[in-house]
């Protein structure tokens, strides 16, 4: 069922991102690499944060990673779409998805923030996750950070609190020509909200010590590009969500890592499943003990996934609508991408008064915790199946989601 594992030298340290719409190009992850091989910006290169263009990438800032697993732009093919309705979600794609640009100007001002944060923890790293990373991005992604300042967990509720506040005065003082409205959220996670006024005014959310962010962009990176349908169906859906209100966990509904992990879920569920479980099949690249300067490697090691399934993406946005309008059952079952199926919901309390359970693959908790009104999730099931009538019978992705609108918003 899969081809051979292909060989990745262990010394590299650079990623290569593709797009149908832009030339190779290469972007470096924030990995712990020892001093002897840490390369800052070049001194003759003015510091990222103080520009709103779109930098061309730096050589010589980290060591190169060769990508050998994803191949060449011109290699890296996109599903054919043969009818009308694959047609439109690969259009939406390659409209939306995030460009090098894009990614870029995230991670130079990430390294800008980290040179600037690291005075104040002199052995913090600073983490691009999320979104931005893990081959789900569009144009228009929130960058998600994630500072390590220990390797000991790190208490939420007092120290990343505290932590937090000490990073917000930093903006508001110091860097407040570069940084806007800096405004520390305090959930069971808290975070850090601002924008970069340099870097054409990206949103981005900080937190402390949330490792298991770091661990599943890594997971969910490897799903997205092992399979050649999983990234336009994952953009559609998530522009389908915020379309119809229901991708914002801060008002009730389902974050955009709930509805990646119910996509990826789907696919692994289907007669002739599309993904596999990847923690199932390495686990020794998924296993949550690795330590985090090594994580990063997980993707490069396991080889594109050949699944019998040849269903068209219009065919999987209908299944995907239909699976969760009648099939799954919300009041007994929890979505755990990790076991590849559904499962009975667990007794636990975190679980209690939950509408939806999407099981976190590393540390088990439920991503959809902030489902938490009946009225909430009524809505939510509502959407789907509206949307999978209206699918079904039309044919036509307009019927859910203004493709013209969307494509001009990005």
């Amino acid at each position: 069922r899969r081809p051979s594992e292909q060989s990745v030298p262990y010394d590299v340290k650079r990623q290569r991102f593709h797009s149908q719409h832009s030339d190779t190009t290469v972007v470096n992850q924030a990995v712990h690499l020892p001093e002897d091989r840490r390369y800052s910006f070049p001194g003759s290169i003015k510091s990222p944060l103080f520009h709103a263009h779109c930098i061309p990438d730096l050589t010589g800032r980290v060591p190169p990673l060769q990508d050998t697993l994803f191949p060449d732009p011109i290699e890296t093919t996109l599903p054919v779409a043969k009818d009308k309705l694959s047609q439109q979600v690969l259009e939406l794609f390659q409209a939306c998805q995030q460009q090098t640009c894009d990614l870029n100007r995230k991670e130079l001002c990430r390294t800008e923030l980290q040179k600037e944060i690291k005075q104040l923890f002199p052995q913090s790293r600073l983490f691009l996750v999320g979104s931005s990373l893990n081959g789900f991005g569009t144009r228009s992604s929130d960058g998600d950070l994630c500072l390590v300042v220990k390797e000991e967990p790190v208490n939420q509720k007092t120290e990343a609190r505290h932590i937090l506040s000490l990073v917000q005065k930093l903006f508001s003082t110091k860097l407040s020509s570069y940084i806007e409205r800096p405004q520390l959220i305090r959930a069971k996670v808290p975070i850090l909200k601002f924008r970069d006024k340099a870097q054409s005014c990206v949103e981005f959310d900080l937190n402390v010590n949330n490792v298991v962010g770091i661990r599943n962009t890594f997971l969910l990176r490897t799903y997205a590009f092992i399979e050649n349908r999983v990234r336009p169906l994952v953009l559609v859906v998530k522009k389908w969500a915020s379309f119809h209100d229901i991708n914002d966990a801060s008002r009730g509904t389902l974050s955009s890592y709930s509805l990646v992990l119910m996509v990826l879920h789907y696919l692994q569920t289907l007669p002739e499943p599309i993904l596999p479980s990847l923690q199932k099949n390495y686990p020794e690249s998924f296993d949550p003990t690795i330590q985090l300067h090594l994580v990063h490697q997980a993707p490069h090691t396991i080889p594109p996934y050949i699944s019998k399934n040849g269903s068209s993406l219009g065919d999987l946005l209908i299944g995907f609508l239909k699976y969760y309008a009648t099939e799954f059952d919300w009041s007994h079952q929890m979505i755990s991408v990790r076991e590849a199926k559904a499962v009975p919901r667990p007794d636990g309390i975190e679980w209690r008064n939950k509408f939806i359970c999407v099981e976190e693959p590393f540390d088990g908790t439920n991503t959809a915790r902030a489902v938490h009104e009946k009225q909430k999730f009524n809505i939510i099931k509502g959407e789907f199946l509206k949307s999978w009538q209206k699918l079904r019978d039309k044919k036509d992705l307009n019927c859910i989601l203004p493709l013209r609108a969307i494509i001009q918003k990005r």
